[in-house]
Formats: C-alpha cells, sequence, structure tokens
C-alpha cells in the first residue's frame, strides 16, 4: 500500500502545487477506503479460514487416529446408564437360557432318536432355535457382551438333555415342566421390570411376550405328556429349577 502511495505522490507532483495538494487529498481518502475495505475483507475471510483448518486438523487427526468404536444403542438418550444396564442383562440372560434350552432339547433328542417322542421335542426345539437366532441377533445389533458362562452351558445343557431322554419320556417331559416353569416366571420378571423402569421398548416387549407364551406351551406339552408320572418327579423338577434359577443368575451378571 506505502509504494502504491509514492506512485501516486510522484504522478501528483506533475499536476502543480494546487492540483498536488487536491490530489494527495483524493489519494489520502482513497487510501483510507482501501484500508478500510481491506480490513473487512480480513475479518470476513478469517473466520470461514479458521473454520476450515479446524476441519482440516479434524480429518486429519481422524485419519491417524484409531477408530472408536460405535456405542451401544441404549447407551444413548432416552436410556440413562441404569437402564442401559437392565437392558444389556436382560438381553445377555434370554441368549444365555435360549441357548441352554436348545442345547437341553439337542441331548433329549440323541437320546430319544427314533422314537414318537423325538417329534414331539423336535417341535419344541425349533421354536427354541427361534428365540436363539432372535437373541443372537440382538446381542449383535445392540453390542451387548454375552455370558461368559455359555461354553459351560453348552455341556451342562446337552448332558442334562440326554440323561433326562436316556431316563424315559416322562422324565424328559419332567425336564421340560421344571425348565419352562421357570422361564415362565423369568420372562414375567423381565416384563415387570421394563415397566418399573418406565422402558419404552415395545419391540423388545412383544419379543418377551411372544416367547414367554411359547414357553408356556412347552410347559404344557409336558404334563399332556405324561411329566408328572416321571420317577422322583418332584425331587427331579425341584432339582432342574434350582439349577435353572442359578444359570440365570449367573448369565445376568457374568
Amino acid at each position: 500500500m506505502q509504494h502504491i502511495r509514492s506512485q501516486l505522490v510522484n504522478i501528483g507532483r506533475g499536476l502543480g502545487t494546487t492540483s498536488t495538494s487536491r490530489f494527495l487529498s483524493t489519494v489520502g481518502a482513497r487510501e483510507q477506503l482501501e484500508n478500510n475495505i481491506t480490513n473487512n475483507l480480513i475479518n470476513d475471510i478469517t473466520p470461514a479460514t479458521t473454520a476450515h483448518s479446524r476441519l482440516n486438523n479434524s480429518q486429519v487427526n481422524t485419519q491417524d487416529q484409531a477408530p472408536s468404536p460405535s456405542p451401544s444403542p441404549y447407551s444413548a438418550s432416552p436410556y440413562s446408564s441404569q437402564h442401559k444396564a437392565l437392558l444389556d442383562s436382560i438381553i445377555r440372560v434370554n441368549q444365555a437360557g435360549e441357548y441352554g434350552a436348545a442345547r437341553i432339547y439337542a441331548g433329549q433328542i440323541a437320546a430319544l432318536k427314533g422314537t414318537e417322542t423325538e417329534a414331539i421335542i423336535r417341535k419344541m426345539a425349533e421354536q427354541e432355535e427361534h428365540h436363539l437366532n432372535t437373541f443372537n441377533k440382538l446381542i449383535v445389533e445392540k453390542r451387548v457382551r454375552p455370558t461368559v458362562l455359555q461354553p459351560l452351558w453348552e455341556v451342562l445343557g446337552y448332558a442334562l438333555g440326554y440323561t433326562t431322554g436316556m431316563l424315559g419320556k416322562e422324565a424328559a417331559m419332567a425336564c421340560t415342566v421344571a425348565v419352562e416353569t421357570v422361564i415362565g416366571q423369568h420372562y414375567n420378571s423381565q416384563l415387570k421390570d421394563l415397566n418399573d423402569h418406565s422402558i419404552d421398548d415395545p419391540d423388545l416387549r412383544q419379543i418377551i411376550k411372544s416367547f414367554r407364551d411359547d414357553e408356556l406351551e412347552h410347559l404344557d406339552i409336558g404334563l399332556e405328556n405324561d411329566a408328572a408320572q416321571a420317577t422322583l418327579y418332584k425331587p427331579l423338577t425341584q432339582a432342574i429349577s434350582a439349577a435353572t434359577t442359578v444359570a440365570i443368575e449367573l448369565s445376568k451378571r457374568y
């Protein structure tokens, strides 16, 4: 800007004293105007430049840093950390329970293969497989940690099913009655928890209701197929119910 002024002054000298004064006044006014325009442009451009720099820096930082894992959908509003913990626990324990039930029926099918009872058990096993697939999907979609005890339930579930199957149709059905009684109560308890904590998750609520009804249907099938005729029916069902309750509580936490 000073260089331009010097050139203009030199030009003005050739115009005479009076003209030079007028010329210099004009130059001074023009210089002031140019300074004002320049300052305004700088002020206008600086925020945009700063924002652009921040954006570039953000992109560079994002590329340099490893991406953070996506948060659980239950960790976002409107769910509090307490509600998220409850929902994670519900999905984790239900997935574990359906896995255990599928293993029990697999053991019974192996023990009762070729009998009329096999067809009855297979129908119930197919429903349990649907339940398990549903909670397997929820485990992934909601990013819920599955129970670390699943390898244990794989072995114990199959062993329970195979053992009761080897004891005969009545014992196998008694096992079904014992397990499904506990599971039916368990699902009802979860529905109550959702209500008590005012958690609005209609999809999960409907899944629990539907699966509870399936489990209670299995209970009825067991009773209709002579479960009560099993040797030592009462102590057998009490022991299996107690073991199922313990498995539920452990799977909630671990």
